[in-house]
């Protein structure tokens, strides 16, 4: 049995933490939002209120992180209102702040959940071995925390760049659905299953796979048009309409090196 603290209970955090508890582990989970730590205690997680600002921690960090060795950060940047042209890095001071709690707990092991928007959108095959050039203010801040976390000697860190998340509940289609002049059409799609992040992280873990990195996309890249098409005709939604003219951008992410390092296998059948 591990003791695990998992910074982020929301979309992928819970669903990980449920899975982790039914393979005898001990979690704590952190939340930001009162209403939800009955959710949190329902399930069999140790539920924390916890504030990660950019000048200041909530004192429940120490209890949070305490007699865990495996720290699993899965929180946002939030930087919808960011100024792009500003100097400010709101995300990275977070982290920031959060370290010396980290260095002075009993965490040795940090996985960190990032994104593929680390990248740039070059065309062709990208793995691990290509640099990131972000050109988002998102990964921008996403690919400067990566480093922070792993240039630390007070921890093993291991980086996990998700592209797009789709689950049961979320799935971008929704919001294609009937939009007129959709931009990219032959645009590859790099998508990644709630379920298959789950798996993803489990075997990081079962296999202590630490101080790496692995990119984590299906490996199912069809064109946007097709894709949306065929999941709008699937879930009975209106059919989105692209734009004829080619996109410039085939950008298709590798994740190869989960499947020969880790030996894993995605479920294509949830896509």
């Amino acid at each position: 049995m591990k003791q695990i603290s998992i910074l982020g209970c929301g979309w992928l955090g819970l669903p990980l933490a449920k899975t982790l508890i039914t393979k005898g582990n001990s979690i704590n989970g952190s939340t930001t939002s009162e209403n939800k730590l009955s959710i949190l205690k329902d399930a069999g997680i140790n539920p924390f209120l916890v504030e990660i600002e950019e000048k200041e921690v909530s004192q429940n960090i120490d209890s949070f992180l305490a007699k865990s060795e495996i720290l699993i950060i899965d929180i946002p940047p939030k930087l919808r209102a960011v100024d792009p042209n500003s100097e400010k890095k709101a995300f990275v001071d977070k982290i920031k702040n959060l370290i010396p709690f980290i260095e002075k707990s009993t965490i040795k092991k940090v996985l960190f959940v990032s994104s593929t928007s680390v990248y740039s959108d070059d065309n062709g095959f990208i793995a691990e071995e290509n640099i990131p050039n972000p050109e988002t203010e998102s990964g921008k801040q996403l690919f400067l925390v990566e480093n922070l976390l792993q240039q630390n000697q007070n921890f093993e860190t291991t980086i996990l760049r998700f592209g797009g998340l789709i689950g049961e509940d979320r799935h971008p289609v929704t919001f294609l659905a009937g939009k007129e002049n959709l931009e990219n059409p032959d645009a590859p799609v790099n998508l990644i299953h709630q379920k298959d992040c789950i798996g993803i992280i489990e075997e990081i873990l079962n296999q202590s796979k630490w101080n790496d990195v692995y990119n984590a996309v299906a490996p199912f890249h069809l064109s946007r048009k097709d894709y949306y098409t065929q999941k709008a005709i699937e879930m009975n939604l209106p059919l989105p309409n692209f734009s004829s003219e080619k996109s410039n951008i085939k950008k298709v992410i590798s994740s190869e090196k989960i499947e020969t390092v880790l030996d894993y296998k995605f479920r294509l059948g949830d896509y």
